[in-house]
C-alpha cells in the first residue's frame, strides 16, 4: 500500500469536529475537547435554568422537563457524541492505530480514562498509515 499524501484542500473546522479521517496532535485535540465541552456545558446551565427539576422529581417527570426545556437537546447530544469520537478517531490515528478503539468511548468508567489517556500520549512523528503528519488529511493514492 502506498503511503497516504496529503489533502489538497484547507484544513477547516467542519474537518476537525466533523470528519474521522485524519490525524490530530494533542494540543488541538485538548483545544478542541475545551470548545465543545465549553459549548455544551452553556447548554446544560441554560437547560438547568429552564427546566422545573427537584431531586424529588420521578424520572418520566424529569425526561418530559428536560425535553419541553429544551428540544434540541437530545439533537445536541447527538452531535457532541458525533464530535467526540471524530476527535477520538483522528487521535487513535495519530499514534498510528485503528479508529475503531474508539467504541472506549461508549464503555462507561473507561470512556473518561481512554480520551484523557490519548490526550496525554504523544502521537507518532512523521507519516503513518492514516496521514502525512500529525494535523494533517490525506487523500487516497490514484
Amino acid at each position: 500500500m502506498s503511503a497516504p499524501v496529503p489533502h489538497p484542500g484547507p484544513q477547516s473546522l467542519v474537518w476537525l469536529f466533523f470528519n474521522p479521517i485524519g490525524r490530530i496532535s494533542r494540543e488541538p485535540y485538548w483545544l478542541s475537547f475545551a470548545l465543545v465541552w465549553t459549548f455544551f456545558a452553556i447548554a446544560i446551565t441554560v437547560w438547568l435554568r429552564d427546566a422545573q427539576i427537584t431531586p424529588d422529581t420521578p424520572l418520566p417527570e424529569a425526561m418530559t422537563s428536560f425535553i419541553e426545556a429544551n428540544p434540541l437537546m437530545p439533537i445536541m447530544l447527538i452531535v457532541f457524541q458525533w464530535v467526540e469520537l471524530a476527535l477520538v478517531i483522528k487521535r487513535l490515528q495519530d499514534r498510528g492505530l485503528t479508529g475503531f478503539l474508539a467504541i472506549f468511548v461508549f464503555v462507561p468508567g473507561i470512556n473518561l480514562a481512554f480520551i484523557v489517556g490519548l490526550g496525554l500520549i504523544p502521537g507518532q512523528d512523521g507519516p503513518n498509515a492514516y496521514g502525512p503528519g500529525p494535523n494533517s488529511r490525506w487523500k487516497r493514492p490514484t
